[in-house]
């Protein structure tokens, strides 16, 4: 049996960005998960061992964002990849990161990079 975790609008001071200035004083971002995982084993179980520990993923998400990169993209895409590699039981996950009132001369709330895989 399929389940879907969401985490939404985890937020983090980091230092990603094309611009120097950004690298160095660093932005505002937040990061939300969609995880489809094969959890019923777990749920059947009542087995945290055998689940996608949302604090554990809290976790990867932390680190990844504390690792300055040009691009949310870039961001978006080592997320993924880390939650793939710590939980095998994982199917599916949809990543969105978005860069809040980033410097584009104008006001913007917020510009986001959805990565699926």
């Amino acid at each position: 049996m399929e389940y879907r975790i969401v985490l939404e609008r985890m937020e983090f001071r980091a230092l990603h960005g094309c611009y120097e200035m950004e690298r160095r004083v660093g932005n505002r971002f937040t990061v939300d998960l969609e995880i489809t995982a094969e959890l019923g084993e777990a749920a059947a179980e009542d087995n945290v061992q055998l689940t996608v520990n949302y604090l554990t993923v809290y976790e990867v998400v932390r680190a990844e964002m504390r690792v300055t990169q040009h691009t949310i993209e870039r961001v978006a895409m080592n997320i993924i990849e880390r939650l793939y590699a710590v939980f095998p039981q994982i199917r599916h996950v949809k990543c969105t990161v978005s860069k809040l009132a980033p410097p584009l001369g104008g006001k913007l709330d917020r510009v986001s990079v959805v990565l699926e895989r």
